[in-house]
This record gives C-alpha cells, structure tokens and sequence, in this order.
C-alpha cells in the first residue's frame, strides 16, 4: 500500500515538474520580448523598436514581437547601453535609426544583415570596443559618423551594395585595412579622415570621384592606388597623410588641385598611354613619373640560370615593384617575391623555389 502511494506521489510530482518545465519555456520568449519597448507602426503589422532594459550581454533582437514584426529599430533605442557586448539582428529589420547603437561602449561585434536599407546617424557611433563589423551585401547607405570611433575596428569590407557613404562615417576608428566592393561610385567627404592606423585601401573601378578630406590624416597610409574610373579628386582628399609615398593611377589624370596631398610627400605614378600629368603636375605640384616595368622575355637573361629560373625586369630609372607568382592561373593566388627599385632602370630577379612547383607564373606589381 505504502509503495503504490509513494509510486503515486512520484508521478504526480513529475508531472508537476514538467507543467512547470512547460509554463517556464511559454514564459521565456514573453521575458526576452518585455525587454524591448516599441511602436506599433502605421501598417498595424509592424514595430519601431524605441528602447532596451534588458540585462545586456548577447542580445538576439527577436523577428517578433507580440505578433507584429520587427522592421526598425529606432532613434536612440539602445543608445548607451554600456551592458551589451554583442547584437544580433534579424533580416526583418529594413532600418536602423539615429544614434541606435551609440555609446554602447562594451558592444564587440555586430552583423548588418542585407536587409537593412540604411544606417542612420551615429548608429554605431563612439561604440569603443566594437571590432568586429560585417556589412552585408544589400545595405545601401551607411549614414554620417556611424562608426565613429570605434577605435577597436580594424578592417571592414564595404559591399558592393553601398551607393552612399556619410561624412565621418568611420572616422578616429581604428582601421588598419579597407576593402570597397565595386558599386560604390563616391567616397564621401570626410568619410575617413583621422583614421591613424590604416595601412591598406583597396578603391573599386566604379568610384569616379574621391570626396573632400576623404582621407585626410590618414597617417600611416604609405602608398593608395587610384582606378581608372576616377575622373576628380576633391580638395584635401589625402591631405596630412605623412606617410603616403606613392600614389599610382591606372587612367589619365584626374581634376586635382594642390591640396589634394597636402603635406604629403607623394610621388605620382602614372601608365604608358595615359594622358593629362604634365598639367597634373602643375596643378598639383608633385613630380609625375611613368611607370612601365617590363618583363624581357626575348633576352638571354629569360630562362634558367644556376638552377635558378630568372629574367630581367626595365623600366624608367627608380620605380618600385613588386615581383609576384602563382601556381595556377585557373584561380590564382598571387604571392609577393620580392619588393624592388629598378636601380639604373634595370634589375634581375631569379627564383630559387621554381623547381617546388609544377608550373610558376609571375607577373609585375605596384606596391
């Protein structure tokens, strides 16, 4: 009698315990959602998300919420949320608003999804310790200041996607490396001035015009090439980038005055068959100099030599190169050899390591 009772006992607790298993799991999503506060949009289906109480940490924004989707999240809504470290962001979000993300300074990285039309003022702005940002393709502006300073942001890629970049857009950040997907056809003013780390910047052959102080006090910039497709670099565009040596143009010369590299030390490279430097020259102020290295394939310098693979490289007196090779031309990944001065207008390269691949192509390279 006493075991049926206690078999009886059990079993009704274990059921409790699962209902209360069950109404705990039902709760959880209603807790997250009463974490955010919001607007029933004009449709009557949507929500503006306009603030954040929850305890910070990883934060998911949900798709839903009460049954209305989430489209926006709103000016302000989590502005000084020094709690989140990091923010997830669903595609049923199409705008993220001014000053959304600002001063969220323990946020550390974040992904824009494609869905996201644009990014407001200040979105992500004075967000310290944000270092990780991915863009996704289908963001169409990236609004003014919206990362400013996130001093911990080392590299970005900007998609394809982005026809619009603010003003001081990324400035005093932290880029040491930026990569622009082709699409974008105006680097905008100021976008990324005071950037004092960046190193690398690869601009697209769709960009025609290089804004106002685009690059201003970019210190530690120390060469930039310009497409072909640019026709106007705007007063200051590389101005105080102390460390910019070279700037090499792959199309005639574009409208530039001499404030374009203001206290720069720059020397303009420029293409056979390229027109327009002598007047480049004289608006701008700097020494142009046509870079032509050449390959000689036809010479006796072509071929193997103490079992070594080699040729000789000319070229005008004093240019730099970069001598670089691949494996396969299929899908080639092209590695630097050797970085070099045509010393005299000529030099000869050889390549001890030939004979470790099964076929080795080599090409010529600015730095």
């Amino acid at each position: 009698m006493n075991l049926r009772a206690d078999s009886c006992n059990l079993s009704d607790m274990k059921a409790k315990i699962y209902r209360l298993l069950v109404l705990l799991l039902l709760a959880a999503p209603a807790a997250l959602q009463a974490q955010f506060t919001y607007t029933t949009n004009a449709d009557g289906v949507s929500l503006t998300i306009t603030g954040y109480t929850g305890m910070g940490g990883a934060v998911a924004i949900p798709t839903n919420i009460d049954g209305l989707s989430v489209i926006n999240i709103g000016t302000n809504a989590f502005d000084g949320a020094t709690n989140l470290t990091s923010v997830t962001i669903p595609d049923s979000v199409t705008n993220i608003g001014d000053y959304a993300f600002h001063a969220c300074t323990s946020l550390t990285n974040v992904t824009i999804p494609g869905s996201v039309a644009s990014l407001g003022v200040q979105a992500f702005g004075f967000c310290i310790t944000l270092a990780s940002v991915t863009i996704a393709d289908g963001v169409a502006s990236i609004g003014d200041y919206a990362f400013s300073l996130s001093m911990d942001l080392t590299n970005i890629t900007i998609p394809g996607s982005v026809t619009n970049i603010g003003k001081n857009a990324f400035d005093y950040s932290g880029l040491t490396s930026l990569t622009i997907d082709s699409g974008l056809t105006s680097i905008g003013v100021t976008a990324f001035i005071d950037c004092p780390s960046l190193t690398s910047v690869t601009i697209p052959g769709t960009v025609t015009n290089i804004e106002v102080n685009a690059f201003g006090d970019c210190y530690s910039l120390p060469s930039i090439t310009i497409p072909a497709s640019v026709t106007t670099l705007e007063d200051w565009a590389f101005e105080h980038c102390y460390s910019l040596t070279s700037a090499y143009f792959a199309g005639n010369a574009p409208t530039a005055d001499s404030t374009v590299f203001s206290l720069d030390n720059v020397t303009v490279y420029y293409l056979p068959g390229t027109t327009g430097w002598g007047a480049f020259s004289t608006n701008t102020g700097l020494p142009t100099v046509l870079w032509n290295p050449l390959i000689k394939t036809a010479d006796d310098s072509f071929g193997l030599s103490n079992n070594q693979f080699g040729f000789n490289i000319t070229g005008t007196t004093n240019i730099p190169i970069v001598v670089e090779a691949c494996a396969n031309l299929a899908n080639p990944v092209w590695t630097p050899l050797q970085t070099l001065t045509l010393t005299n207008g000529l030099f000869h390269f050889s390549d001890s390591q030939w004979t470790n691949y099964p076929g080795r192509y080599y090409r010529i390279s600015s730095p």
